[in-house]
């Protein structure tokens, strides 16, 4: 039997993930799945687990030599048992970035078929919605009988999140050609929206009320826990640090970032101490957004300025522009700050910051510029739409898919807008230590919740003493930690790695290091674990020496 080569075994392994997460590949342009919802019972999770398992092998034995897409294949192989051993499906039930029954309400309204099979095939989604629901309702009971139970806090969020969608007028009003429009609506009326209403109802008669309280949100409180949270740190952060060290890791930045705060805050509020500027931070009504039109025009103005500045540190930029948009009405209330979605590559669909501006009285003006660079330009955007032109990889190594390299990247170009000039007062200087802060912490606060035994009331104690964000978006990070076990370690975690990367060129090459030709070396191989990324600078240092 012939051996398969890395690239076949790239593409198995996309074609693995589009089925783990059909909704995702149509976004990002992967076909063969356009029909499908995620098919979440048992028998096809181990139907994924065991395809997971032989690439996996397959890449291992490999004698191919692309070892780099080998050694991806071998990352995403193992990244989707971990999903799959997770069983989060069964106990995640309220955050719209991972929840399963949230995350098909937040993505499938945001779908814009073009075409006719395109058409057909989103109709047939919404036409398995009920399928869809209903394997989620039985997963919950499974986990319940199982003793793997949602927080109760969390239940009483996806109730509410289900609610706030099911009373919009037209939630999927995707234009649609011929008679499709139309029936659509009535696959929504009689199909759709019936079995939401179902599935609501087992939340609110099954689930609720025999969920872990608020004392108990960690993994560590489920059986085999403390595993799954390991594995999904790994997963996250493709570093085989543990629990432990990220926490003590996150405890020591949040105590190095005090003289930048007393420095800074010095110039901008004549303030001597960094305690003394985070409470100025979090306490000054003039610091926060007066409505939310004014929150979307700042960041479509920053957004514009690192576009025109971004030439002179990048060799390259991305075809697809960046825009700004509100955060959906539906899931605002308990969505983070602000998220990215990538654009179509067929050119469809431009990439797309999202900006949170539910109760934007509440939310921090000065991190607004920071957040900016993060999720849009030359943050997420470039990193994504980059990727997808790298038409010469598999492209198992163009998809957003590796945590850590995607906010380790968007997470260093916040430090590197301000070497770029791209800030615009000191007050905005301070909203970047600020989002540092944030980061910092949630190495502590993560770890603490599913790894160390932390009530949610410790874990906003925390959060409250050590950062200057706002009270809504304390309770709204908080909830997103307990239920996204693991991710919010990789934005420090590969932040301090390409900065790592970075320092160690800098002092290989000398006079010879050049930014622009950096940027181009760790944009230019794709979404990669971080010791891949490593191995790609090494050897470009030594081919440069």
């Amino acid at each position: 039997m012939t051996e398969p080569s890395a690239a076949a075994l790239a593409d198995d392994m996309v074609d693995a993930i589009a089925a783990e997460m059909p909704v995702e590949a149509t976004f990002v342009g992967l076909p063969g799945h356009d029909q499908e919802l995620p098919d979440l019972s048992p028998e096809a999770r181990k139907r994924l687990r065991d395809r997971a398992v032989r690439i996996g092998e397959q890449a291992a034995a490999s004698t191919d030599l692309d070892r780099l897409t080998l050694a991806v294949v071998a990352h995403q192989a193992d990244a989707l048992l971990a999903r799959v051993d997770a069983r989060t499906e069964e106990f995640v039930v309220a955050d719209p970035l991972m929840s399963e029954g949230a995350k098909l309400l937040a993505m499938l309204p945001q779908l814009e078929p073009s075409g006719d099979r395109a058409e057909e095939d989103y109709l047939a989604r919404l036409a398995a919605v009920p399928a869809f629901y209903g394997t989620l309702a039985d997963r919950h009971r499974n986990g319940l009988a199982a003793g793997r139970a949602p927080v109760d806090r969390m239940t009483a969020n996806a109730i509410g999140f289900v609610d706030r969608f099911l009373a919009q007028d037209a939630p999927f009003g995707a234009p649609l050609t011929g008679d499709r429009a139309a029936r659509r609506d009535r696959i929504v009326a009689e199909q759709v929206r019936p079995a939401l209403a179902r599935y609501r109802d087992v939340l609110e008669s099954e689930v609720r009320g025999r969920g872990r309280d608020d004392d108990h949100p960690g993994l560590c409180h489920l059986d085999g826990g403390e595993e799954v949270y390991r594995r999904l740190a790994r997963m996250h952060t493709t570093t085989d640090l543990t629990p432990q060290q990220l926490h003590d890791t996150g405890r020591e930045l949040i105590a190095k970032l005090a003289d930048e705060y007393a420095e800074l805050g010095g110039r901008e509020f004549g303030l001597g101490t960094a305690a003394e500027v985070q409470d100025r931070l979090r306490t000054d009504p003039a610091l926060r957004w007066d409505n939310a039109e004014e929150l979307l025009d700042s960041a479509r103005a920053v957004i514009a300025r690192a576009t025109a500045a971004a030439p002179g540190w990048f060799r390259r930029t991305p075809r697809a522009d960046c825009v700004v948009k509100p955060v959906p009405d539906a899931d605002a209330p308990i969505a983070a700050t602000a998220y990215y979605m990538p654009p179509a590559p067929d050119g469809s669909r431009p990439g797309t910051y999202f900006a949170n501006t539910y109760r934007a009285q509440t939310r921090d003006r000065f991190t607004s510029e920071a957040t900016a660079f993060h999720e849009g330009v030359p943050g997420h955007h470039f990193q994504n739409a980059i990727a997808q032109e790298l038409s010469d990889l598999p492209v198992l190594r163009t998809l957003p898919l590796t945590t850590s390299y995607g906010e380790g990247w968007a997470l260093y170009t916040e430090r590197l807008a301000q070497e770029m000039g791209l800030y615009s007062s000191d007050l905005m200087l301070l909203g970047m230590l600020a989002c540092d802060s944030v980061r910092a912490a949630r190495l502590v606060v993560d770890t603490g919740l599913h790894a160390l035994g932390w009530t949610r009331q410790q874990c906003v104690d925390y959060l409250r003493a050590n950062t200057v964000m706002p009270e809504t978006e304390i309770q709204q990070e908080t909830d997103r930690y307990i239920e996204c076990p693991g991710q919010a370690l990789a934005y420090m975690v590969g932040r301090l790695e390409i900065q790592r990367l970075r320092r160690f060129a800098e002092q290989e090459l000398g006079a010879a290091f050049d930014i622009k030709d950096f940027h181009d070396v760790v944009l230019g191989g794709g979404e990669l674990p971080l010791s891949v990324l490593a191995d790609i600078v090494e050897e470009w240092v030594a081919g440069r020496g």
